[in-house]
């Protein structure tokens, strides 16, 4: 008793009809490129100002200029964050030694995970 579940295949010679469907490319993420630098004047200041301008992310040490003079630092700092709120980027420190200064496509996010809030305790599985 044929149900008709099975049919004949197509013969090899009739064609089938595909439908292309058109899938836009996939954007590229763009890539932010991170410069180290090293601040030990007001010309390097200058340069970091450049890179900010052109996208560039920028880790800076400080610890030499801060050991060597503080009041050269604070002025070298405030020309980087003046570039920064201009360019609509951002800055912070990272530790004593270091500063990130970002551009406007790049934030630095500054909120502290406590290792302790990340860990689940067994009764808090097991009620």
């Amino acid at each position: 008793m044929a149900l008709g579940i099975f049919k004949r295949f197509k013969a090899p010679s009739e064609e089938e009809e595909y439908l292309e469907l058109e899938f836009p490319e996939p954007e590229e993420r763009k890539r932010i490129p991170i410069v180290v630098e090293k601040l030990e004047n007001l010309l390097d200041a200058e340069r970091v100002q450049r890179r900010l301008r052109e996208g560039f992310i920028v880790i800076a040490r400080i610890r030499e200029l801060r050991e060597r003079d503080m009041e050269t630092l604070k002025g070298v700092v405030n020309r980087i964050k003046k570039t920064c709120i201009a360019i609509g980027g951002d800055i912070a420190g990272i530790g004593e030694d270091y500063i990130i200064a970002t551009p406007a496509n790049a934030t630095i996010v500054r909120k502290v995970i406590e290792p302790q809030l990340e860990k689940v305790s067994i009764q808090e599985i097991s009620s």
